[in-house]
């Protein structure tokens, strides 16, 4: 958990999901820069670990990231959060993590046990992930299954997408793919950000290349924030 130590109240809340190709890494390793950044300025963060293969694959991995949104949403307010401003982030796997929890809110399918909690989330910042496999254009194969970009519909919530041109794990092409397959069905705003000569992992160090997209994240979220304030609620 990253707060200031006078303790905000009502303050944004930003789940991140680290990378290791669900095989490794650690909630205290990516994106450290992001979550003191925005920490700083009165946000509630939390890191969270989710369990890696061979204990578990897909759904776990995906069930487990839905608990952690079921969670913070009870429990924000006892750390200062507003759960009502809720982004969810990954970085690589984190990344796929990320964006299939924000196109898939509600689920049953990935909350058995809990199908009646809310894990719907206000935004998703996803950070060179992998979201299925790229075709070409226009696709020669339907998207694979269990995948981000098998699951895209009207009511996604805004994006931002950032991704490096020369990164070797996770294509340039197919995070195109992914994002203008979102913004032919998405009612919301998709905001996608490439880096050139940037390659996978750029978030694991301090430099100015990640700076520059800390400074798009915070511009992001203070957007969509503002913007959900002035949106009328229809129930009323």
């Amino acid at each position: 958990m990253y707060r200031r130590r006078d303790a905000p109240q009502n303050a944004p809340v930003l789940i991140y999901f680290h990378g290791g190709g669900y095989t490794g890494g650690a909630k205290n390793r990516e994106a450290r820069p992001l979550l003191y950044r925005l920490a700083g300025q009165g946000w509630v963060c939390v890191s969270a670990n989710y369990r890696l293969r061979p204990q578990t694959t897909f759904p776990g991995h995906q069930i487990d990231a839905k608990k952690v949104i079921a969670w913070v949403r009870e429990h924000a307010p006892e750390y200062g959060g507003d759960p009502s401003g809720l982004f969810v982030a990954g970085s690589s796997a984190g990344s796929n993590l990320a964006a299939l929890c924000a196109l898939t809110a509600n689920d049953p399918v990935f909350q058995p046990g809990f199908e009646s909690a809310d894990t719907s989330v206000t935004a998703a910042i996803c950070l060179y992930g992998y979201y299925g496999h790229y075709f070409g254009d226009p696709p020669t194969e339907p998207p694979p299954p269990l995948q981000p970009q098998g699951y895209i519909h009207s009511g996604a919530p805004p994006f931002l997408v950032a991704h490096g041109t020369k990164d070797a794990l996770a294509t340039v092409e197919g995070a195109r793919n992914f994002v203008d397959q979102l913004r032919r069905a998405s009612d919301s705003t998709v905001v996608y950000a490439e880096l050139p000569g940037g390659q996978h992992a750029f978030d694991v160090f301090h430099s100015p290349r990640f700076e520059a997209v800390v400074d798009g994240v915070e511009a992001f979220a203070a957007w969509v924030l503002a913007t959900a304030q002035h949106t009328p609620d229809p129930t009323r």
